[in-house]
């Protein structure tokens, strides 16, 4: 556990197995490593699908790779052999939580389900991610971001618009929140645990992950019969609250209540439209959306996006520029929140990567590391688990442990 007094924030003394590979698993075991617990990465010997994500690369390791395991430990294990599996017990009889996302029945099979592993570790915290969820109709299918999105109706209301082809989110939002919604689970799973000393199986799903963001839209159908369509950039309950075009760019517009609206028309200079009844409340602005947004546009395609953010801003109105990912690195209130940090990889050297978005007043947590190469850590992880040097050796001569030099 020396490597877990290291470790700074709210879940230090926390250590965490992760079984998991590509994305949503490893999210969740990002954000409790950000938080201060000990991830241990276990990964099949050839590694994680995503070392092979490619590309780009840096120095031959995978970038995206490395995006998503920064701050965790890594060993590489066969738990298709018996030692194997023995060696995996043997970690998590230290271990609080263990996290995976595996096709449902591969853990079952390999000896090591939620049911089996119960027995032994009655105080450990299992988390399951996974397509659709391990019960009900869908529990043995395969997932991934893209059939997520559309069964979950967020490929039917993005996009610019009806009669448009469907369209799925840019990043891969039910990967990531499915990880974000586990690693919250994770941790009630664990102040339940510190209570009680029971641990529990904690399970979440990319398709309860993409259902999560419709919440405006289900209460829409929900009250009407209606299911909402795309619309662009567009709010389904409040208007105008959409990107519009500049002389040079793009920017966008939250003027999302009466007193926005009317701030938005002083900044401006249209302070005339206060009086159409067409966009007197935003019931009139909504129902005559398409005619607000005909009647702004050629406002805003007027002046540059910089002269118009300094006007509404000084205007109070909330708004903002339509960044691209390289300028969003570059950003002043970013890099104030320590959103983009750089960490020391072994090969790579010094390089950029996303921090934690969550501060702590008390216990701050942080980016401790790197990506681990494959097996990196392996004898390390084994020695800490109590084998000695011998057997260390014997196991990764058979080939049941992988071991990479830094």
């Amino acid at each position: 556990m020396a490597e877990a007094m290291k470790r700074s924030g709210p879940l230090a003394g926390m250590r965490v197995i992760e079984l998991a590979h590509i994305m949503a698993g490893p999210v969740c075991g990002l954000m409790l490593a950000d938080m201060g617990a000990e991830v241990i990465k276990v990964e099949k010997m050839d590694g994680d699908d995503t070392r092979r994500t490619v590309p780009p690369a840096l120095e031959g390791e995978s970038a995206a790779y490395m995006m998503m395991n920064r701050g965790k430990r890594g060993i590489s294990l066969d738990l298709k052999d018996p030692d194997g599996v023995a060696v995996l017990r043997r970690l998590l009889k230290g271990a609080d939580v263990l996290i995976e996302n595996y096709r449902g029945g591969t853990m079952e099979r390999l000896g090591i389900g939620y049911e089996t592993l119960r027995e032994e570790f009655p105080a450990l915290v299992y988390c399951s991610l996974s397509g659709f969820g391990r019960t009900g109709p869908y529990a043995e299918r395969a997932g991934f971001d893209l059939v997520a999105q559309g069964m979950s109706g967020l490929m039917s209301i993005t996009g610019e618009g009806p009669g448009r082809p469907p369209m799925k989110c840019g990043p891969p939002v039910t990967d990531i929140t499915a990880g974000i919604l586990a690693a919250m689970g994770v941790l009630a799973a664990y102040s339940n645990r510190l209570r009680t000393g029971k641990g529990q199986a904690v399970d979440t799903s990319l398709f309860e992950a993409g259902i999560t963001h419709t919440y405006w839209q289900s209460a829409i159908a929900m009250a009407t019969g209606v299911a909402p369509g795309p619309m662009g950039s567009a709010h389904p309950l409040n208007a105008p609250y959409e990107a519009f075009e500049t002389a040079d760019g793009w920017i966008t517009i939250g003027a999302a209540n009466q007193t926005n609206w009317l701030r938005l028309l002083k900044a401006i200079g249209a302070e005339a439209l206060a009086d159409d009844p067409r966009f007197a409340v935003n019931r009139d602005r909504m129902i005559n959306r398409q005619d607000l947004a005909g009647t702004l546009a050629p406002i805003f395609r007027a002046h540059s996006s910089a002269e118009w953010l300094a006007r509404l801003e000084a205007g109070g109105v909330p708004a903002g520029p339509v960044l691209d990912v390289n300028a969003m690195h570059r950003d002043p209130q970013a890099l104030a929140r320590e959103m983009v940090v750089e960490v020391e990889h072994p090969r790579v050297g010094r390089m950029k990567t996303l921090g934690l978005p969550v501060k702590f007043s008390e216990t701050p947590g942080r980016v401790h590391g790197p990506a681990p190469l494959l097996g990196e850590h392996s004898r390390a992880i084994l020695a800490e688990a109590g084998y000695a040097s011998a057997e260390i050796d014997a196991l990764i001569a058979r080939g049941v442990v992988r071991e990479t030099a830094a």
